[in-house]
């Protein structure tokens, strides 16, 4: 799949590259660390490649989050909550013990910013807080990945 990937970046025009970046960051499991990495292995430069992986994560995670936050208002407002699923449990578990900033600084080793952001919102969370704190995790993980790859890079060379 990540050859795929970074072959679709490689095989558009110079100037596009960075678009083709964003839109593989937008993809769950890919994220900010991922885009950046498959970038500047597909030749985009390192910056422009953080910077367009991060972007492309940050729109995905806000989409969920506004359409989480909408399901919900919906939803909490007519009806009586349903009993939750052991998957579920499970999540709420750890959001619970460790709040919106460790389940975002963290979550990500786990699942993807937009499962966990949903899931934050739909729990309750404040969706202003989670985006706040996605959007910190989604730049950290971006740049390390992004730094370590231009040096993982550069040593090979």
């Amino acid at each position: 799949m990540y050859d795929t990937l970074s072959n679709f970046t490689s095989s558009l025009p110079e100037l596009l590259q960075w678009v083709g970046v964003m839109l593989i960051a937008a993809i769950p499991f890919v994220e900010s660390y991922g885009g950046s990495v498959l970038g500047i292995i597909a030749g985009v430069n390192p910056v422009v490649a953080i910077v367009a992986a991060i972007v492309g994560n940050f729109v995905s995670m806000l989409i969920v989050v506004l359409t989480a936050h909408g399901v919900r208002s919906k939803v909490s407002s007519n009806r009586e909550p349903k009993p939750e699923t052991a998957r579920r449990e499970k999540l709420r578990a750890r959001f619970d013990r460790y709040g919106v900033a460790g389940v975002s600084l963290l979550g990500q080793t786990l699942l993807p910013s937009q499962i966990t952001s949903g899931a934050m919102v739909s729990f309750g969370a404040s969706k202003n807080a989670v985006i706040v704190w996605q959007t910190i995790s989604i730049i950290i993980w971006g740049v390390v990945f992004g730094v370590l790859a231009t040096l993982g890079i550069t040593v090979l060379r």
